[in-house]
Formats: structure tokens, C-alpha cells, sequence
């Protein structure tokens, strides 16, 4: 019997034995049950499938009466004799699973020449003599949808096997393709086409022996302006329809499997020196994508869309990736991403953002409804938030590297800023333990927190806006005044992209925790490693900045004071952002307080009493010791022991620390961290350090040391300490990678990161901070 055959065949494949018979017999064995029309062979409207009963089940237009009986050879007359616990429709699956298989280990090294040679001889009658890839074809679009899916994965294995073995695309294929394609959306049935494109492309893609480039040429070259066309067809629809609303309707499963291709059609770019059309159009008309973003589609579909768009604007170019360029060395991918970045920022300057509604609810496994007993408040979806901001983020980033003048990009920057501001405000993933946002530079380590490497590409984005921004300001002018230089500090607060802030903020969220860096060093799925070296690069030149705004944070723990409530000393005219619009983000500074922050009516600035904002250095400071052995800044358990008992290096333990008398708390509870930390910094280890009060030995003494301080004579708030923890924190990076570097553990050669390390260390031990 025929299926008695088949299940040999199958336990013979799964294991890699030889098959012994004749390629004809398995050719036959494979050959399906199916028979079509002659005169609609192309079409493929007429299909015929053995049913359970004996008889034909016929699958075909409404306008078609007629009933064609299939013809079958011996063997397929088995049907009628095989066992009744398998129907023809599990004969079928099992030929379907045969033919995927053999084609897999066709192509597979470890499977012995032999072996692969006689799937390669069953193939080729199977292909020619049986036309298998017309029944897979009609297969397609059975209304069995097992069946359906199935036969598009068996039959791109076969178009992927033609184009590996014999160079050659499947012209039955290619046929139905650019038919179906050509003819939407007056043939809407393109899904199933779509799927086995998708599956070719990802074959391809797997492949590491292939020539890829010209593979794919040879694959999406004569399907190049019908797939550019049906993009334009397919997104250009008014999707307020209800067919939209429902991810299982026929006009959301072709869009979801549209979004696979452009997907995979992205990540065959690479491979091609010079992109075809189709791989470029996504880039070059996202303006269609960014209106169905905002249209009333499903919100799996408007989900599947931005995730891609987030893959866009990280996507570089072989060259550029290996080169580590910021600028986009081919022509193709320079002009591409400008065009995406152009589309992105005009809508985003309009209130493109607010029109996209975040899902409320959390996804829950099998549902999406939370499990009885859970009463966890469900917030935005924090996924496509991320992924909006990297988008506009990244918009920015590509924009400002191809402007000449600070003039061209100012105003785009900050409204585009002022928008995300708002919109990252309005979808905050609260929390009982939360405190307010007092920050605008702190909003990036909240929102990107949990993906840690979007947070980073977020955070390199920003740095390389500063520090363009910052030598075009030089450019323009050779010498800038106190105020010019108060009020460009007071517009990166505002605008919530000062590199010292979001650094600072970052290392309170995990703690100071130097092994947490350390992890993202050593991963190759951040660019942390690109970002800290620019970082420290401009900290090198830039630390006088640095250091005023880690004093910034030691007085955020005094009174806290609306922005409205702080009047300049000479009455100057400020434009303050507001809730609604935060348009003017650069704000006229107060003269004596360089780094105030700027915010809507609900943003607080960091601000002391009058006399916490003086830094007393005479014989009236005090300097604070705090020698308890259970001290707040005790050592945090680390991830990974990157010490061992013969070689290490003596490092603080947390035992001398800054301490507040007034024991004002860090904020830093119910934080969350990227790595999990053995401890933080809590207001209840606060409140249990004990502190002496010694006097300064000499007047105008300074120093970096974690083990002391200066207060204020009159009220005693810690300073110095946010500088002191931040410095140590790199310090123990620096001492974790130099043993790795001597023990060759270290993954790659560290040596310029640690020269940048040891530069800073100097500065800290050696420059007076004030």
C-alpha cells in the first residue's frame, strides 16, 4: 500500500539512510493526488482532492459546474486500499513533509554525496514528468489551509533547490506569481503567493555555501516593478474598512504577509551591491506605511509595521557595518534613509504620534486577558513605544548628520523633540513604586530600560545630535559667551538630550553596578561599546560640564520647585514648553544657575535652599566620613565573579562612602534594571549608615575620593556624591577590564577604551572640580 511505502520512506529520510529502490518509485510515491482542468491548468481554479469517503472533493470557482475525476497511476490507486485511519487529505501532508525534507537534506553537508544525489534524481522527474510544482500551485489555494500552507513551504523548497542546484528559476512558479501579484487587488487571494516569496528569500538567506547575490538576482529581478506596483497597491487603500478590523480576514492575512516579505526583503539587501527596486521602496515610500500606521487597521498589523520601520533605520550596508561608519557609504542606502527620515519627521511634526493608540492591555501567553488573581494595571504597549522613539529618534540622528548649518535642523529638532517629549509622558509604564519624571533627560532610561539594546542605540543617537550641534555651534562662531554657553546647556536639559544627564541617569537606574557596563561591553547585541567611547571622548573635553551636573543631582535631594516658581535674577523673557506643545524647547537660562531645567508645568527643576546651592570650601566645611561597616555602598553582588583568588586588585568595598545626615533619600527605589543587582540605594540603608563629622584639614582642599565631601555650613545636603559614585563606577570598569585584558578573556583588544578610562580617572584624581 501506498502509505505503508511513504512511512518507510519517511523513517529512511528522518535517519539518513540510502534509499534503495528506484528514483521512479519514489518519484511516484511523492507525485500527488491532485488533477486540474487543462484549459485553466494556470490558473489553477479547478482542483480535485481524494475525500475521506472514496469519493472527489472538488475546490473550484462559483462559476464552474463541472466535476473533472482525476486519473492516477498504480500506485496512487492505493488509496482506496490503504488503511482506513488515514484519510488521503493525511497522505497528502505526509508527501508535502517528504518533499520539504528531502529538499533540506539535499543541500546538507552532513548528509552523505550518495544520499544526496539519488533526492537529486528523484527530484527531477518529479519536477519535469510529474509538473509537481503546478499541483503545489494549486494546492495553494485550497480551502484546507494545513493543506495550504504546507504546499507554499513545499514549493518554495523546490524553487530554492532549482536555484541552487541548477541555476535556474521555475518558470510554472514565476508565472503564477507575477499573474496573482499583477492582479490585486482584483484577485485578492495573494497570501499564499506571498508566503512562498518569503520562504525562498529566507532559504537563500540560510544558505552559507550559496553565492547569495546572484541567486537573488536572478529571483527578484523579473518579479522587480510587479512587487514595486503591489506594494503601491496594497497600502494605498483607505483601511477604515472593516475588513482591517479583524487580523483573520482575507485583507489582514495579505497584509501581515506583506510585511514578512518587505521583512525579508530588507534583510536580503545586504547581499546586493546595488539594491533593486523592490528592496528600496519601503525606504523611498514609507510615507504609505506611516498613513496606515495611523488608520484604523489592527492593531497587529499597525504593531508589525513600526517593529519593520524600527529595522529600517537600523539597517547598514555591509560596508558600513564593517567599517563602522556613521555615514552611509553606498549612494543607494544614503539617499534611501534620507527619504525614510524626511517622511518620518514631517508627520511626526504633526500630530501623526498622538493618533496611534497603544494597546492598554498587556499580552498575556494564550490571550489577551489577565489570569484569574492578577490585578497588575496594564499600560501601554511598551514594545511599539520603544520602537516609535528609536524610529524618531534615529530620523533625527540621520538628519542632523547631513546638515551643514545648525539653522536647517533647530526648529525640526525641537518640535520633533517637544512631540516625543509628549508622547512619552502620555504612555509612561507606571507604577505604584515609580516617582514622578522631574527630568526630561530622564525619560530615556525609563522608557528603554527593559531593552537594553534599543536604550543604547537611543542613547548614541542623542550623543551624536549633541555633539553635532555642539561643532556647529563652533563653526559659527569661534568665541561663545557665558550666555550663549548658559543658554545651549539649558536647551539640551529642555530637550531632554544632555549626554551627562542620560548617562547619570543611567547608572543611578542600575545602581552604579560597574559589572552591568561591564556585560554590555562584552555583548555584541548592543552598540554600547561604540557609544561609550564617544561618551567618554567627550567627557575627556567636557568634564567642568559633567561635574555640574552630578552637583545637579546631589541637589535634586533638596526641596523640589515648579519651573513656573523660579524667577530669573533680571527678569528675562522665557518661552517655557508647555503641556500641550513644548514648542520652544530652548529657553533663555537664569545668569546664575547655568544647568537649570527647563519643563512644562508639571517638570520640576533641581533646586536647593539658598544655602544648598553654596559649595563651602574653607575651615567652616565639614567633611563627611561614613566608616560603617554596613555601609550603603557595600559590594553589589555582581553577575559574574571577573575576579579570581590569585589576581585581583583591591577594590572598594563600600566601606567609606558619602553619606547625608539629613538622610535624604536617592530615589532609586522601585527602579527597575537593566541586570539584576545585589543591593541598591535605598532610603532604608540610608537611614541606617551611621556618620561622624570631621573637620576639613586645610581650607580650599579637594578631592574626588568616595570617602569625603563638602556641605553646606548651614544645612548639611550630600555633595559631591553623585561625581563620586559615577567616577568609582568606572573606575571598577576600568580594574575589571584590564584583569580580563591580562588573563585574554577580554573578547576583543580594549586597549584604546582603556586608555580613555585611565584619562578620565586621572582627571578626576588630579582636576579641581569647581
Amino acid at each position: 500500500m501506498k502509505i505503508s511505502f511513504l512511512q518507510q520512506m519517511y523513517k529512511d529520510v528522518l535517519v539518513g539512510i540510502p534509499l534503495a529502490k528506484e528514483s521512479h518509485h519514489y518519484t511516484s510515491l511523492l507525485n500527488l493526488c491532485i488533477e486540474q482542468s487543462p484549459e485553466r491548468d494556470e490558473s489553477c481554479n479547478w482542483m480535485h482532492l481524494p475525500s475521506t469517503n472514496g469519493g472527489i472533493r472538488s475546490h473550484e470557482d462559483t462559476d464552474m459546474s463541472d466535476v473533472v475525476v482525476p486519473e492516477t497511476d498504480d500506485i496512487s490507486n492505493s488509496f482506496a486500499n490503504m488503511n482506513s485511519s488515514f484519510c488521503p487529505r493525511e497522505v497528502m501532508l505526509l508527501q508535502l513533509t517528504l518533499i520539504k525534507m528531502m529538499v533540506a537534506k539535499a543541500g546538507s553537508q552532513e548528509i552523505e554525496l550518495s544520499v544526496r544525489q539519488k533526492y537529486c534524481e528523484i527530484f527531477v522527474p518529479l519536477l519535469k514528468e510529474a509538473k509537481i510544482d503546478s499541483k503545489l500551485i494549486c494546492l495553494l489555494g485550497s480551502s484546507d489551509q494545513l493543506l495550504s500552507h504546507m504546499a507554499s513551504k513545499s514549493l518554495a523548497s523546490l524553487v530554492y533547490f532549482q536555484l541552487k542546484e541548477e541555476n535556474a528559476l521555475n518558470v510554472t512558479w514565476l508565472t503564477f506569481s507575477l499573474k496573482t501579484l499583477s492582479g490585486f487587488p482584483v484577485n485578492t487571494q495573494v497570501a499564499e503567493c506571498l508566503w512562498t516569496l518569503t520562504t525562498v528569500i529566507k532559504d537563500i538567506l540560510k544558505d552559507e555555501v550559496l553565492p547569495k547575490a546572484g541567486i537573488l538576482t536572478k529571483l527578484l529581478a523579473p518579479l522587480d516593478a510587479v512587487l514595486e506596483g503591489f506594494y503601491s497597491s496594497i497600502l494605498f487603500h483607505h483601511f477604515d474598512s472593516h475588513h482591517y478590523t479583524s487580523p483573520y480576514s482575507e485583507a489582514a492575512n495579505n497584509l501581515i504577509s506583506f510585511i514578512d516579505l518587505l521583512e525579508a526583503l530588507l534583510a536580503s539587501r545586504i547581499e546586493l551591491e546595488l539594491p533593486l527596486r523592490c528592496q528600496r521602496v519601503l525606504f523611498l515610500k514609507v510615507s504609505y506605511v506611516l498613513n496606515l500606521i495611523s488608520s484604523s487597521v489592527h492593531y497587529l498589523i499597525k504593531k508589525k509595521f513600526i517593529i519593520l520601520l524600527k529595522k529600517c533605520v537600523l539597517y547598514k550596508s555591509r560596508e558600513d557595518a564593517k567599517c563602522g561608519s556613521l555615514f552611509l557609504q553606498t549612494p543607494s542606502l544614503y539617499e534611501d534613509m534620507l527619504a525614510l527620515s524626511n517622511s518620518v519627521l514631517q508627520v511626526v511634526n504633526l500630530p501623526w504620534l498622538t493618533q496611534i493608540p497603544l494597546r492598554e492591555k498587556a499580552s498575556y501567553f494564550g490571550g489577551s486577558e489577565a489570569a484569574p488573581g492578577d490585578d497588575t494595571p496594564g499600560g501601554s504597549d511598551q514594545t511599539v513605544l520603544r520602537a516609535l522613539s528609536l524610529v524618531v529618534l534615529k530620523a533625527l540622528e540621520f538628519k542632523f548628520q547631513n546638515s551643514a548649518t545648525e539653522a536647517e535642523i533647530k526648529g525640526e529638532f525641537q518640535s520633533s523633540m517637544s512631540q516625543l517629549l509628549i508622547f512619552w509622558r502620555n504612555h509612561r509604564k507606571s507604577s505604584p513604586q515609580s516617582h514622578p519624571v522631574v527630568h526630561h533627560c530622564e525619560w530615556l532610561s525609563l522608557i528603554f530600560i527593559e531593552q537594553d539594546d534599543d536604550m543604547w542605540e537611543a542613547a548614541k543617537a542623542l550623543l551624536l545630535i549633541y555633539l553635532k550641534f555642539d561643532r556647529l555651534r563652533h563653526d559659527a562662531a569661534d568665541n561663545l559667551s557665558q550666555k550663549e554657553e548658559e543658554t545651549w546647556n539649558f536647551c539640551t536639559h529642555a530637550s531632554g538630550y544632555n549626554p551627562h544627564c542620560i548617562f547619570l541617569f543611567f547608572l543611578e537606574k542600575i545602581a552604579f553596578d560597574s559589572t552591568v557596563l561591564l556585560d554590555f561591553l562584552i555583548s555584541s547585541e548592543t552598540c554600547f561599546l561604540e557609544y561609550l567611547v564617544r561618551y567618554l571622548k567627550l567627557l575627556r573635553k567636557d568634564w567642568h560640564q559633567f561635574v555640574d551636573v552630578c552637583n545637579h543631582f546631589d541637589t535634586k535631594h533638596g526641596i523640589f520647585q515648579p519651573i513656573s516658581s523660579v524667577k530669573p535674577p533680571h527678569q528675562e523673557e522665557q518661552s517655557c514648553m508647555s503641556d500641550e506643545s513644548l514648542q520652544n524647547a530652548c529657553c533663555e537660562p537664569e545668569p546664575q544657575t547655568p544647568m537649570s531645567l527647563a519643563a512644562s508645568h508639571n517638570y520640576l527643576v533641581f533646586t536647593g535652599e539658598q544655602g544648598d546651592n553654596e559649595v563651602a570650601e574653607s575651615n567652616q566645611s565639614n567633611s563627611l566620613i561614613c566608616n560603617d561597616s554596613t555601609s550603603l555602598l557595600g559590594s553589589l553582588q555582581s553577575l559574574v565573579s571577573y575576579d579570581s583568588s590569585e589576581d585581583s586588585e583591591l577594590e572598594s568595598d563600600g566601606k567609606e562612602c558619602l553619606v547625608n545626615t539629613k538622610q535624604v533619600p536617592f530615589n532609586n527605589e522601585g527602579e527597575t534594571g537593566i541586570r539584576a543587582t545585589g543591593c541598591s540605594y535605598t532610603d532604608h540603608k540610608l537611614n541606617t549608615l551611621k556618620s561622624e563629622v570631621l573637620p576639613l584639614k586645610q581650607k580650599g582642599s579637594n578631592t574626588s575620593s568616595c570617602s569625603t565631601c563638602t556641605a553646606s555650613s548651614d544645612s548639611i545636603v550630600p555633595r559631591r556624591i553623585m561625581l563620586c559614585k559615577s567616577t568609582k563606577c568606572l573606575e571598577e570598569l576600568q580594574k575589571a577590564i584590564s584583569r580580563l585584558q591580562r588573563r585574554n578573556l577580554f573578547p576583543y583588544n580594549p586597549s584604546a577604551l582603556l586608555k580613555l578610562l585611565s584619562h578620565i580617572e586621572k582627571i578626576s584624581e588630579n582636576v579641581n572640580p569647581q
